[in-house]
C-alpha cells in the first residue's frame, strides 16, 4: 500500500471529508488525528491508573501529625 493511500484511508477513517479543496481538508485530517492521539493517551493512563490502583497494592507509612497551638489561643481555632 502506498503512503498516499494510507493517509487518504486514515483520513476517511476520521470522519467524512471537511472540505472539496484537498490541502484543506489534510489539515483537518491532522487536526482531528492530533485529537484522537490525545484522548488516546489519556485514555491509556486512566486504563493503567486503575490496574496500577487495583492489582498493585500501594505501600502503607505512617504517619504523625501533630498541631502546637501558641501560648495565647485559649482555645484551638479560636481567633480575635
Amino acid at each position: 500500500m502506498k503512503r498516499s493511500n494510507l493517509w487518504k484511508l486514515w483520513a476517511l477513517s476520521l470522519g467524512e471529508k471537511a472540505s472539496e479543496c484537498n490541502k484543506e481538508a489534510d489539515k483537518v485530517a491532522i487536526i482531528r488525528t492530533l485529537m484522537f492521539l490525545s484522548i488516546f493517551i489519556t485514555n491509556c493512563f486512566i486504563v493503567f491508573n486503575a490496574v496500577r490502583t487495583h492489582i498493585i497494592p500501594a505501600e502503607t507509612k505512617d504517619i504523625k501529625c501533630s498541631i502546637e497551638y501558641p501560648r495565647y489561643m485559649n482555645k484551638p481555632f479560636e481567633y480575635e
